[in-house]
C-alpha cells in the first residue's frame, strides 16, 4: 500500500507527463488546467492541490526534467571514474546518456530547448539555475581533466561545457525530427568521433 507521500509524487508524475505531452502539442498559452487534468485523469481540483498555478506546475516540470537529465550525467561520468575510465571516457558516457535521456523524453527536451530562447517567461530564472546545474557536472569533468593534464589548459571550460549539452540536445532532436530511422549507437558514435577529434581522419 502507497504512503501518501508516495501517492503524491505518482500524481504529480501523472501531472507532469500531460502537461509536458499537452505543452509541446500546442503550446502552453492554449493549453489549460482542464486539459492537463484530463489527460493525467485526475480532477481540476488535484492539479490546484499539486500546483498553485499552471505556470508554477510547467515551471516543476522544468525543475523535475532537468534535474533527471543532470543525474544521468553525473551517474555517467561516476561510474566512469569507478571504472578507472579517463575524462574522455566520462565525456563519452555523458553524451551517451543525454541521448539516452532525450530518447525517452523527446516532448520534454523539445520544450526545454525552446524556453530558452524565450525571455519574457516567469519561471526564466529557475531555467536558467536548472541548466547550469545541467552543465556544471560536465564542467567539473572539463576541469579535473585540465588540472589532470588530459586536456589542453587553453579550453574554456565553461563554453566547452555548454557547447557539449547543445551539441547532445541539437543533435538529438535532429535525429528524432528528421533521422529517426537511425539507431541510438549510431548517433552516439558520430558524436564520439567530434568529441575525440577524428573527423579529420587523423588519430
Amino acid at each position: 500500500m502507497k504512503s501518501s507521500t508516495g501517492r503524491r509524487a505518482a500524481t504529480k508524475q501523472k501531472l507532469y507527463e500531460a502537461a509536458v505531452t499537452l505543452i509541446a502539442e500546442q503550446g502552453f498559452s492554449a493549453t489549460t488546467v482542464d486539459e492537463i487534468a484530463e489527460r493525467a485523469g485526475v480532477a481540476k481540483g488535484t492539479v490546484y492541490y499539486n500546483f498553485a498555478s499552471k505556470s508554477v506546475l510547467f515551471e516543476e516540470l522544468l525543475r523535475h526534467g532537468v534535474g533527471l537529465l543532470t543525474a544521468s550525467l553525473r551517474e555517467a561520468a561516476e561510474a566512469t571514474a569507478r571504472r578507472g575510465g579517463s575524462r574522455v571516457d566520462a565525456l563519452d558516457a555523458m553524451i551517451r546518456a543525454g541521448l539516452v535521456f532525450i530518447h525517452r523524453y523527446p516532448a520534454f527536451t523539445q520544450l526545454y530547448v525552446a524556453e530558452l530562447w524565450r525571455t519574457n517567461r516567469a519561471w526564466q530564472e529557475t531555467l536558467m539555475v536548472v541548466r547550469q546545474e545541467a552543465v556544471a557536472v560536465v564542467e567539473g569533468v572539463l576541469r579535473d581533466g585540465v588540472e589532470a593534464g588530459e586536456f589542453s589548459d587553453e579550453i574554456d571550460v565553461s563554453l566547452t561545457a555548454a557547447a557539449l549539452v547543445g551539441m547532445v540536445l541539437v543533435a538529438a532532436l535532429d535525429w528524432l525530427s528528421f533521422q529517426p530511422e537511425r539507431s541510438l549507437d549510431d548517433v552516439h558514435g558520430a558524436l564520439s568521433l567530434l568529441l575525440q577529434g577524428r573527423v579529420t581522419g587523423r588519430r
